[in-house]
């Protein structure tokens, strides 16, 4: 299974890992673990081609994508948040098509009030 992970803190995304395999289907035939890897690594794509935001790559072997948003400067918050919660739709589609083979979890803290 894979598990993939939104990372939040006071209320915007922060970063993303996804790892694990899906055993959905063999290595190079496996339409669940390519799915959740174009997913994640469009994002990263995006965000450092369409926005000129440089995430730390935390991990990027094998079974495993992690990366962490850094400080944004203000006129481009809006287009990374966009871009990681169309990553987070995206999941969270994957999950409700293939339950056995993709689990999504949020994490991190709430916004204080």
């Amino acid at each position: 299974m894979i598990t993939a992970t939104l990372c939040r803190r006071d209320g915007r995304y922060t970063g993303f890992r996804a790892s694990g395999h899906s055993g959905y289907d063999d290595a190079g035939r496996d339409i669940v673990c390519a799915a959740v890897s174009v997913l994640g690594c469009t994002c990263v794509n995006s965000l450092e081609s369409l926005l000129d935001i440089q995430v730390r790559m935390l991990d990027n072997r094998d079974g495993i994508l992690a990366f962490e948003l850094p400080e944004v400067p203000a006129e481009r918050e809006a287009g990374a948040q966009l871009l990681l919660g169309a990553l987070h739709q995206g999941l969270k589609d994957l999950q409700a098509e293939y339950p056995a083979y993709v689990k999504l979890e949020i994490k991190g803290r709430r916004k204080q009030r």
